[in-house]
């Protein structure tokens, strides 16, 4: 196993590529479970019931978000099309907005955007983009954890149950008769494939749902949405897992597609998952789970280079189709690794 200061490195090199909204949510969410995991909602988020009220610049994750958020608009920062995407910056403007009301009234407008003015799929799943009707499986990390977290924050049990049947209702849409999920739905760019890293999105939101709801004084009230939640996770990493036929070990990037080449950003996402259901649902998600994300853990670590940090080969972030390996250090492959080593060492200290 690599060193911290290696792991250390590799988030490093993450916030130094960064340059997009989702790219800044997915890096402080890997800076806050690395750096202030007690913060995270995955250990304690909500003592007496309550989301904290902090220090906050004593925390990195807040500290290095909190100029990218936007306190004069109706989403937290510029999505570039995406309705989903600017949500990820939604819970560090939580965090902050207990001890800035700014940021909380902020965060506010971002939901109220949410859920009164983005278009909605037939079935009521909120749009990933602003002006048409499209289904993303990004969409799943980035809104329905942020919900779940301001329903903890204005103690909105009926907003809490909907960041759960959001996630249902993008499973009904993108879910194939195999287990792993479909990338795009809708008119704009489809993608009606199994991408690795968009499987790997949409089972890491749902676990943070779950660990949210979880931790949440709404446990009680959301049984039935935490066991639907457990069940999603487990369709994808199943998936994934029945997928891992790779040469290379890696997930490839479109998991059933031969022609594809194994590369580190769903396989890491996905590892994480695996570890953090191993804590959250131990019944569920037991020995074959983990040493299969102890596998691909070991493997992704091979791929580090320890002098710079980057994590090679990756897919193009910003084009899944690119065929040419990504060895530049893509911003959520580089948080995906560090949110992979954040849930091996929280699940290690757990057994």
């Amino acid at each position: 196993m690599v060193s911290s200061s290696i792991i250390s490195l590799v988030l490093q090199k993450a916030i130094q590529v960064a340059t997009h909204s989702w790219e800044y949510g997915t890096v402080s969410q890997a800076q806050l479970e690395w750096q202030n995991a007690s913060l995270s909602i995955w250990n304690d988020p909500f003592p007496k019931r309550k989301v904290p009220t902090l220090d906050w610049r004593k925390v990195p994750a807040l500290t290095y978000l909190e100029p990218h958020i936007r306190l004069d608009n109706t989403t937290l920062i510029d999505g570039d099309g995406a309705a989903g995407d600017p949500a990820s910056l939604g819970i560090a403007a939580l965090m902050i907005g207990k001890s800035d009301e700014r940021y909380f009234d902020a965060a506010t407008r971002q939901e109220q955007h949410l859920i009164h003015d983005v278009p909605r799929w037939e079935n009521g799943a909120i749009s990933h983009r602003e002006t048409y009707k499209e289904l993303w499986a990004d969409f799943v990390y980035m809104v329905p954890p942020f919900l779940a977290y301001y329903a903890v924050a204005s103690g909105d049990l009926g907003l809490a149950k909907e960041a759960a049947h959001q996630v249902k209702l993008y499973r009904d849409v993108l879910v194939t008769g195999e287990g792993p999920w479909l990338h795009i739905v809708g008119p704009g760019v489809p993608d009606f494939a199994m991408w690795s890293t968009g499987n790997g999105w949409a089972a890491a939101g749902a676990s943070r749902v779950l660990a949210t709801l979880r931790k949440s004084k709404f446990d009680g009230e959301t049984k039935e949405e935490q066991a639907q939640l457990t069940s999603i996770v487990k369709g994808i990493i199943d998936g994934a897992i029945k997928f891992d036929v790779d040469q290379s070990g890696l997930l490839r990037n479109y998991l059933n597609e031969s022609s594809w080449w194994g590369e580190i950003s769903g396989t890491s996402i996905l590892a994480a998952t695996a570890f953090r259901m191993a804590r959250l649902e131990p019944d569920s998600f037991g020995k074959k789970y983990t040493k299969w994300a102890t596998k691909k853990m070991e493997l992704v670590d091979s791929k580090i280079d320890k002098s710079t940090g980057i994590v090679a080969p990756a897919i193009d972030p910003l084009n899944w189709h690119n065929e040419t390996k990504y060895v530049n250090g893509s911003p959520e492959g580089q948080s995906f690794v560090v949110l992979l080593h954040a849930a091996n060492r929280d699940w290690k200290a757990s057994i």
